[in-house]
Formats: C-alpha cells, sequence, structure tokens
C-alpha cells in the first residue's frame, strides 16, 4: 500500500507546470533550509494537515479526460520512499507525471527519472555557495549531481533560480548562467522572489533592485535556447 505523506494539494495549477493543466501534490518534508523557502510548513517531515494519499487518488479518479498531468511537488518529493509507487499509480489513472525537485537526493532522482514526463528543478546559486541559501553543508554538490541526473535522463525539464538581490548578485547570475549553459542547459528561468509565506523578515523587507530583474535577464538570454524571467 502506497503511504505518501501529503502536505497539501492543488487540484487545477495552470503555472506549475508550464502549458499543462495539473494538479499538484505537495509532498511534506525537505532537508534544506532556504532563507526564501514560502512553503515552510512542508519542511518538516511530517505536517499538521496531512492529506491521506487515498483522498488524492479519488480526486485523480474524478477528474480522469479533464487534467492533463499530476505535478508532484515539494517540499522535497524524492525524499519519501514511496513516491515511485505513487508515480505509478498516477500514471495507471492515464495522467503525466511532473516533478519539482531541488536535486538534492540524485540517487533517488534518477530512480524516477524514467517514471516522469517533465522536471522543474531549482538551481539556487553557483554550486560553491549554495549553503548561503540553503542552510546545509555539502548543498551545493548534491544539486549538481542532480542537475547531471536530470540532464543526462533526456526528460523534458525547466531548470529555475529565484533570486533576491540580497542572496543572488548580477554577478552570481551571470557566473550561474556560463556555468550551467557550459553543463548543457538549455531551458533555463529566472524568477523575483515573492514574500508570500517566506518567514524571513529580512528577506521580505528588503528586495529592491539596482536594475530590474528584465533588464538583468537580457544580459543572460543568449546563453540558453530557451529563457525567460518570471516576475
Amino acid at each position: 500500500m502506497t503511504v505518501l505523506r501529503v502536505g497539501g494539494f492543488t487540484p487545477l495549477s495552470t503555472t506549475d507546470w508550464p502549458g499543462m493543466l495539473a494538479a499538484v501534490v505537495f509532498c511534506q518534508g525537505c532537508p534544506w533550509r532556504c532563507r526564501y523557502c514560502h512553503n515552510p510548513d512542508l519542511i518538516p517531515a511530517r505536517g499538521e494537515y496531512e492529506i491521506p494519499w487515498e483522498t488524492v487518488l479519488a480526486f485523480l479518479h474524478r477528474r480522469q479526460g479533464l487534467l492533463d498531468g499530476v505535478v508532484f511537488s515539494g517540499g522535497e518529493p524524492t525524499l519519501q520512499t514511496s513516491l515511485a509507487d505513487a508515480m505509478r499509480e498516477v500514471r495507471a489513472l492515464g495522467f503525466q507525471i511532473g516533478l519539482h525537485t531541488g536535486g538534492m537526493y540524485p540517487e533517488k532522482l534518477e530512480a524516477v527519472l524514467p517514471l516522469v514526463d517533465w522536471v522543474g528543478m531549482d538551481v539556487k546559486a553557483p554550486f560553491a555557495v549554495y549553503p548561503r541559501i540553503t542552510g546545509a553543508t555539502g548543498s551545493g554538490g548534491r544539486a549538481q549531481a542532480g542537475l547531471q541526473q536530470v540532464l543526462a535522463s533526456g526528460v523534458d525539464h525547466e531548470i529555475r533560480t529565484t533570486v533576491h538581490p540580497v542572496l543572488l548578485s548580477n554577478a552570481d547570475l551571470a557566473d550561474m548562467a556560463r556555468d550551467l549553459a557550459a553543463r548543457g542547459v538549455k531551458h533555463y528561468v529566472i524568477q523575483a522572489f515573492r514574500s508570500q509565506g517566506c518567514q524571513d523578515k529580512g528577506l521580505c523587507w528588503n528586495t529592491e533592485r539596482d536594475q530590474p530583474l528584465q533588464a538583468v535577464g537580457e544580459d543572460l538570454a543568449g546563453w540558453f535556447e530557451d529563457f525567460s524571467v518570471r516576475v
């Protein structure tokens, strides 16, 4: 019996998987403590208001033919050992499978990628300074390995970075763009920090930029086949 710890559920989203009508399953638990996290309630291994996996499946049964896919988000979905079984159950209902990940469990990520149609992976900073955001020693190396798994898999994907001016400078973004392009990233998105859900008051109160993010993006776009800025 599949026991997936579900901390939240969105029945319909048009933004979590670009171009798709999808339900979103928010998996409980994350090993990192990113300063700008907008889902802090999903960080603990157990949530106060968890939704039974059977309830999610019952909803999806009723939406067969009405939704394109289901995105497993988080938290960090690959933290949970039952993720692959949950994905198989959803695919058996006829849905495509999307995955949001930070790549921090590269071995587990490799195991589920054959079950996935699309991946949205967060690359949070230049790998050498990852703990600046995640608060976790060694997180950059794990994320780098996770990225390599995504790129090697051939699965359709989007690599994206959330940008807060306190945490990432324009020079950081330029260094990241060059590095990601050299690794073979072709689809890259930078997205503005949003204060909703963030518990770091220092970040919420200090969001002014010297240069609009769109203007920064103009300097990065040439490195990628597909590049966009979300504000």
